[in-house]
């Protein structure tokens, strides 16, 4: 048998090699001038909701009067492997049964503009599950007694009270006082770092040089390199030293070395870790699931993280980069586009023409409207074609001042009897899932006549 340590890098090794395949059919069904990018730009974990997994009760007081609703860890899947913990930080917003989240930077997320979310993140290295000694927290809090469920209630509670700024009660007493300490205790934190990311995302340049160069970041020992599958005959991603690699760590710049003479082409590459995910990052749905309500990470087993970057050259002429990130602060979608070439290249986008000089970059702002879908296209001379699509999700579901829809969403969760017991620092704990249990609660809510509200609203969608 396996070790958890070789079965893990097993795990990493699979995971990379298919990772290469999706990559490199992607780029190869594009082709040099034309792709449509619906992936995030930002990597590290993807992962799938599962449920409410360890939860007790809440009310929220609003213009519509009190409702009630469930508080605690929600557990999330991680795409080739891993388990992750989160808390809602966005109360009037559904979850969506299965949803798909991709880790993003706060400023591609509710937390863009909010003065209190480092207070966030202290409440979370604070409190449960990152403290799995309830008996000294319970102490510092002076509540008595708590429970897995109602440590996890009282935590949910002051962590809304920072990223709803929402009147909301536990109804335990001691998970209220649990709440009551850690709204009162919390300091602003700085934002965590991010899985794995690589920046930029896209590079250009003439063949005959090395392209780039990519810089990793991560929190993860070692991460794991490995170029496209279809990675055209001579192309080798190597390091600064000019040295083919496969391995590398925080800091390291990759670049694309592309022989001289090679024909016009593009590429990429795929970099993975199994690290844990820092506590404090935040997820956004995606997809289909996109107007699902964000998460915030409360604690990671070692979970699959990963990231890409392309690479596209010719011999001459203009050879452009173009990516694409959400700008919550500017309310839109920053278009970059950066020129390697010796020839201006000229773009269209958003109805205008613009120009980057060779060896400049140029990005743009493209207005979207909150929880609007967007489909943006840069098309440039010798059909350059790139489309970003997504859907702009930077505000709470309460922040236009709307009021509480007056029945359940079906993928919400609350109850009468509170969630089902486990939890702990998930490096311990491993996954599970609550969501038949959920199921059934939203049908005997509705079945009662509408019963409570839990998470509301019509909300948002995409990535960058």
């Amino acid at each position: 048998m396996l070790s958890k340590k070789g079965r893990g890098a097993a795990r990493l090794a699979a995971a990379v090699m298919a990772s290469g395949l999706v990559a490199a059919g992607a780029i190869a069904t594009a082709g040099p001038a034309a792709a449509d990018d619906t992936t995030s730009a930002h990597g590290g974990a993807t992962a799938t909701l599962g449920g409410l997994k360890v939860y007790d009760q809440a009310v929220v007081h609003g213009q519509g009067g009190d409702q009630p609703l469930g508080a605690g860890l929600f557990e999330m899947s991680v795409d080739n492997g891993g388990t992750l913990q989160t808390y809602c930080i966005d109360i009037h917003n559904p979850t969506q049964q299965q949803a798909k989240y991709q880790e993003v930077p706060w400023s591609a997320s509710s937390l863009h503009n909010n003065a209190d979310a480092g207070k966030i993140r202290w409440i979370l290295q604070n409190s449960y599950p990152q403290v799995n000694d309830l008996e000294a927290l319970a102490k510092k809090a002076d509540a008595g007694h708590l429970t897995e469920k109602t440590a996890a209630a009282g935590t949910q509670v002051a962590i809304w009270r920072f990223s709803d700024h929402a009147k909301v009660d536990a109804v335990d007493p001691a998970a209220e006082k649990l709440a009551d300490y850690l709204q009162k205790s919390a300091q602003n934190l700085s934002e965590p770092k991010a899985s794995l990311t690589l920046t930029p995302p896209a590079v250009s340049g003439k063949s005959g040089n090395r392209l780039g160069p990519v810089t990793v970041h991560t929190n993860a020992d070692s991460v794991t390199v490995a170029p496209a599958a279809d990675v055209p005959s001579g192309v080798k991603v190597v390091g600064k030293d000019g040295k083919p690699v496969t391995s590398a760590a925080e800091g390291s710049q990759l670049f694309f070395d592309v022989p001289a003479g090679a024909a016009d082409g593009t590429t990429s590459l795929t970099a993975q870790a199994a690290t844990k995910v820092p506590v404090g990052r935040a997820f956004t749905g995606i997809g289909e699931h996109a107007k699902s309500q964000t998460q915030i990470l409360a604690g990671s087993s070692e979970s699959t993280v990963s990231a890409a970057a392309t690479a596209s050259w010719k011999k001459q002429g203009a050879i452009p980069a173009v990516t694409a990130e959400k700008n919550c602060s500017k309310g839109g979608v920053d278009v970059t586009a950066s020129n390697k070439g010796d020839e201006v290249f000229r773009f269209a986008l958003s109805g205008k023409k613009y120009e980057v000089a060779p060896g400049a970059s140029r990005t743009v702002t493209v207005p979207v409207g909150e929880d609007q879908p967007y489909k943006i296209a840069v098309k440039g001379e010798g059909g350059f074609e790139k489309t970003f699509s997504g859907v702009l999700d930077c505000k709470t579901a309460g922040s236009g001042g709307g009021k509480p829809t007056p029945q359940p969403s079906p993928a919400s969760v609350g109850g009468t009897n509170g969630g089902e017991t486990g939890g702990g620092d998930l490096a311990e704990t491993g996954s599970s899932s609550a969501t038949p249990v959920i199921a059934g609660i939203a049908v005997v809510l509705v079945l009662v006549g509408g019963g409570s509200v839990f998470f509301l609203r019509k909300k948002k969608s995409g990535t960058a």
